[in-house]
């Protein structure tokens, strides 16, 4: 269905960009990934907490991981449009740079 290949390309999207940054890491093995919740790592708590509180200052919703694993976590259920998705990526991108 149109609603699964979008969910695909969403997920394909950012798991790309996680497999492609040192910065970011995903937690998930390949065969084991969420197409709804992307889980991924930073160096360390504080910079997770920062990257958490930084996300929502900036519109993208909460990014907490669960929390008995910790981490971050990107929620991007049906409703979650292409663009949102891309806007992650794009801020990802500018937190690392900063914070690299």
């Amino acid at each position: 269905t149109t609603m699964a290949a979008i969910n695909r390309e969403k997920a394909e999207r950012l798991y790309e960009y996680l497999e492609s940054s040192v910065f970011f890491r995903p937690t998930a093995m390949d065969d084991s990934r969420s197409m709804m919740n992307v889980t991924f790592r930073l160096a360390g708590e504080s910079l997770e907490k920062s990257f958490v509180e930084e996300a929502l200052a900036n519109d993208l919703g909460g990014h907490k991981g669960h929390r008995s694993v910790g981490g971050c976590r990107a929620s991007i259920y049906n409703a979650t449009p292409l663009e949102a998705v891309d806007a992650l990526i794009d801020f990802m991108k500018l937190f690392e740079a900063k914070n690299g």
